[in-house]
This record gives structure tokens, C-alpha cells and sequence, in this order.
């Protein structure tokens, strides 16, 4: 795990959250039960304050930062796609924010709300609540549908097992 204190901020982990050893967790960042938090990720407290609420998911190679005095908020099994780039306030439970997407200051991004896939999401934006976002800059494109919630039921499970399987099956083998 790759923990770092940054003046007199310290992150705190849960024990049964699972941080790579190659992922950056800087400064104020509280890490909730059963969180993941991929290889190669940063989430950088150092001015700024970062929750992740229990069962988040921060994919390979995302970037979680806020700005001085800032708060940044995920909820219960958020899932922050690979590459994505959040500098939000509010990431309500469930949401997703889908691979390579950037979500900018003063964002919030409502309950089982989904960003897509390379979505931008401007400064100031507030997505609602079960909406589906999409495109450069972000537009509503429609609602969330009970099959989008069971396929992220799913996938946002995938990521709970893994922070709990890695402890044990991930092995450096050079």
C-alpha cells in the first residue's frame, strides 16, 4: 500500500479496503470498507480533503485531487472508471463515472447517476439523479434504466471481491 503524509495530513484506510502498492493515497484522504483502489491511481489530499465512501471503486490510472480547503466526496460504491479525472465536490452513491471522463470543480454528480465514457462535465455542472451523461461538453442523454443498475450492481461487486481477494492472491513473482 502507498501511503503518504503530507504536512500534518494523514490518510486513513479502512482494513478491509485494498490499496496497490503502485496507486498514490496523499495527504487527507478517508478510504471506506471494501474500497479498491487500482494501480497507478492518485488520490491527492494534500490541500484538499477526499472521502470515499465503503465500496468505492478508483479504477487504474484515475485521479482524484480538490482544490485548498476543498472537499471531494464519493458516496457508497461509487465506481470511478480507468484514467478518469475528477476535481468534483459530490459524487453521490452509486454513481459511475466511466473511463477517461473529466469531472471539474464545483461538479456534483447525483445518485446512480452515470457519466460515460470520455464525458467532459464543465466546471459548476450538476448531473441529477439517475441521469445518464454524454459528450464534450456533458448533456443529459436520457434516464437510468433498471438494466444499467444491474449491470453496475455487478460490476460494482466485481470490485468490492477484488479489494477483498487481492490481500491474498496478488503475488509480485519476479
Amino acid at each position: 500500500m502507498a501511503l503518504y503524509r503530507f504536512g500534518k495530513r494523514i490518510p486513513k484506510v479502512d482494513p478491509s479496503a485494498w490499496i496497490s502498492d503502485s496507486a498514490r493515497v496523499i495527504g487527507e484522504v478517508e478510504v471506506g470498507a471494501d474500497c479498491y483502489i487500482g494501480h497507478g491511481a492518485i488520490v491527492r489530499g494534500d490541500y484538499g480533503s477526499i472521502r470515499l465512501g465503503p465500496g468505492t471503486a478508483v479504477e487504474e490510472g484515475a485521479v482524484i485531487h480538490i482544490r485548498p480547503d476543498g472537499l471531494c466526496r464519493l458516496g457508497q460504491r461509487v465506481t470511478v472508471g480507468h484514467g478518469a479525472i475528477l476535481h468534483c465536490n459530490e459524487i453521490d452513491d452509486f454513481a459511475v463515472i466511466g473511463m477517461g471522463a473529466v469531472v471539474s470543480f464545483d461538479v456534483e454528480i447525483g445518485r446512480w447517476a452515470i457519466v460515460a465514457e470520455g464525458c467532459v462535465v464543465p466546471a459548476g455542472t450538476k448531473i441529477p439523479a439517475e441521469k445518464i451523461a454524454t459528450g464534450v461538453p456533458a448533456k443529459i442523454a436520457g434516464p437510468v434504466q433498471q438494466r444499467h443498475k444491474d449491470f453496475w450492481t455487478y460490476g460494482k461487486q466485481l470490485y468490492v471481491d477484488l479489494a477483498a481477494r487481492y490481500p491474498q492472491e496478488f503475488e509480485r513473482i519476479d
